[in-house]
């Protein structure tokens, strides 16, 4: 099973490569190295199983820590899947040669131009949306507009969001750089962060939670995260969700910001033909019709139903660059982010 592959980093390299050897011998598997928690992939990757015969090997882990054993397993990893969320990881994966270029014209014809690699490094699996949530009693959303906007003096003090090693917020400053350029970004970044109502801290859920306890008024987050309080089987959390509403900032101009969790087949994948079915069968429609339902994130593929949660949250303009340019940007991003003292 791949879950022992947890202890690569202590075996010998004669270990590893009897080790790697007998997955390469299993012509019947696949093996996935997901950023994704288990309880947000597994039920679909059982499916995938139970449809094609196939054995689905499932590791879990924190996306960059994925991206580090990829680099130090080398020829020898056992993984032919990287699953992952934000395409700066996806383009940092490509960059450090982790993954490999593949031919699939179910991929290239079913998913967005927009949404896939131009050297077919990585398809998208879902979008992730990036708004603003504020608290009714003390925001009218009449006063909001852009994320630009948001330097204006009357919310010094008033702002929540996570920290500048986030990744989602480097993506989202990216973002903004391939489509203002580099000094615009930062004077906004240096007025943005005179706003904040106090050091970041925590993740998205905490930023929400920060909201309804009166920390700030408003914060920025993805919706997939409130979605998952809106659906918690933990009756406080769901009821601090519903203590805040979704404003789609950006709607007169270039859009809210939108990410993706995506799929890459490994550079070095012993099961690459199997690698790339299971990549397909996550773009079909059931497929796409079960994240969107269970984890309240967007389809990539259209006429996909939406979940009743995201309908609630209505409907957006997103931004529509090229996404690899945001994964190219990060570099930027995190200098423009730290020059204003963003921490």
């Amino acid at each position: 099973m791949l879950k022992n592959i947890k202890i690569l980093s202590g075996l010998s390299a004669l270990a590893v490569a009897m080790l790697s050897t007998s997955f390469v011998s299993q012509a019947d598997e696949v093996n996935v190295y997901s950023a994704r928690k288990e309880a947000l992939i597994k039920p679909v990757l059982d499916k995938f199983s139970k449809d094609t015969g196939i054995k689905v090997n499932l590791v879990t882990g924190k996306a960059d820590a994925l991206i580090s054993r990829l680099n130090s397993e080398g020829q020898l990893s056992p993984a032919d899947v990287l699953l992952t969320t934000d395409v700066g990881r996806l383009v940092r994966a490509k960059t450090q040669g982790v993954t490999q270029a593949i031919e699939s014209e179910v991929l290239e014809g079913a998913i967005p131009a927009h949404f896939q690699d131009d050297d077919n490094h990585w398809f998208a699996l879902t979008v992730r949306a990036r708004p603003i949530m504020y608290s009714p009693e003390r925001v009218d959303p009449k006063e909001l507009s852009t994320i630009e906007a948001l330097t204006d003096k009357k919310w010094k003090g008033r702002i929540c969001i996570r920290s500048s090693s986030n990744i989602y917020n480097q993506s989202m400053v990216a973002a903004m750089i391939e489509q203002q350029g580099e000094a615009k970004v930062e004077a906004w970044a240096k007025d943005f962060v005179k706003n904040f109502a106090r050091p970041p801290k925590g993740g998205d859920r905490d930023q929400i939670k920060a909201v309804v306890a009166g920390q700030c008024d408003i914060a920025i987050a993805n919706t997939y995260y409130l979605g998952g309080m809106l659906e918690s089987a933990d009756s406080k959390e769901k009821a601090i969700a519903q203590q805040v509403n979704v404003f789609w900032p950006n709607q007169t101009d270039r859009g809210a910001h939108i990410n993706i969790s995506g799929a890459a087949v490994t550079a070095h994948a012993p099961n690459k033909t199997q690698a790339v079915k299971l990549i397909e069968y996550l773009a079909r429609k059931d497929s796409q019709q079960w994240y969107a339902s269970t984890n309240h994130e967007y389809p990539v593929l259209e006429g996909v139903e939406h979940s009743d949660t995201l309908k609630g949250f209505g409907q957006f303009k997103a931004e529509t660059i090229p996404l690899y340019r945001v994964g190219e940007l990060n570099a930027e991003a995190v200098k423009v982010m730290d020059k204003a003292g963003w921490k």
